[in-house]
């Protein structure tokens, strides 16, 4: 690895209960069998620990509250060795949770209680915007208010620092925030929703979202690997073939570990096979941030 490279990541973390069913209920029914996990999650913590495990020094930003799952996430932040300098302790909420649903096939089903996620401010934004300005990439999701992402997007466009967004869960995002955004890594049905339509094939929505100003798009696409769309055109990566075990923290692998690769000054195409491969390895294994990859673990490296 050439340089540690300065990553911030700005978003949500979550306490993940997770049960593991022969399958996901229908409305109204009831399953009966399952085996309960409890693990640390949230779109913006995974991405803060994925980038973290795989060499980042990394920086959380983020409002989680003051009580006992707040006082575990923290700790456990500090022993991924992410700062969190940024972390704002919330009296007004509770601590995000979520409750997670995963069958046989390591397909979920997923509830979030926002908590105080949900009152993550730009002014918590702007506290951090030193840090943001000098760092390699900057990392969003839609787990936080929409004009706290565009507060960070417009602090780190204005110097010249990455901009990453992983527009997940699929959310309203306005026109000029995403002008702003370097790389987007949605998934096909994310895409759909910021291109304002579903009946594009996946090359269109692509570049859709490029006409609107997006640098670049990377379209998860799950067992069928990846796809680059930017302006010199369309590329696909394979996904490893691996046997699924939780699905539920696999964008955020691929997200943290594409932030990380780029920001050590990786290629695209380089980046991409990186983050491939994490989002790989963590669909092996249950739960969120137990899954994400360490830095050895990869083969693909340089």
């Amino acid at each position: 690895m050439a340089k540690r490279p300065k990553i911030v990541v700005v978003g949500s973390s979550n306490t993940d209960m997770v049960v593991k069913t022969e399958r996901i209920p229908a409305p109204g029914e009831t399953v009966i069998g399952g085996e309960f996990v409890t693990a640390a999650g949230g779109k913006g913590a995974n991405q803060a620990v994925a980038a973290s495990r795989l060499g980042a020094d990394v920086t959380f930003v983020a409002r989680i509250g003051r009580d006992v799952l707040g006082d575990q996430a923290v700790e456990n932040f500090k022993r991924e060795g992410i700062d969190t300098s940024f972390i704002v302790r919330d009296d007004g909420a509770p601590s995000g949770v979520a409750l997670i649903f995963v069958d046989k096939h390591g397909e979920n089903s997923i509830v979030v209680a926002s908590g105080s996620n949900g009152r993550l401010s730009p002014e918590d934004v702007d506290r951090a915007a030193e840090r943001i300005r000098t760092a390699d990439a900057v990392v969003m999701q839609l787990e936080a208010p929409v004009e706290t992402v565009a507060r960070a997007a417009e602090i780190a466009h204005k110097a010249g620092v990455r901009v990453i967004l992983n527009p997940a869960p699929a959310g309203n995002v306005p026109m000029e925030t995403l002008a702003k955004v370097d790389v987007l890594t949605p998934n096909e049905s994310e895409a759909a929703h910021l291109a304002g339509t579903a009946n594009l094939d996946v090359e269109d929505l692509g570049r859709k979202l490029l006409e609107i100003g997006v640098g670049a798009v990377i379209l998860t696409l799950g067992s069928k690997g990846a796809l680059l769309i930017d302006r010199s055109g369309s590329k696909g990566f394979a996904a490893p073939k691996v046997e699924p075990v939780d699905t539920t923290a696999a964008g955020d692998a691929f997200t943290g570990a594409l932030a990380c690769a780029l920001a050590e000054g990786k290629s695209m195409d380089d980046a991409i096979v990186f983050a491939s491969q994490a989002a790989a390895i963590s669909v092996t294994r249950m739960g969120a941030q137990p899954s994400l990859p360490m830095r050895k673990e990869l083969s693909i490296d340089g």
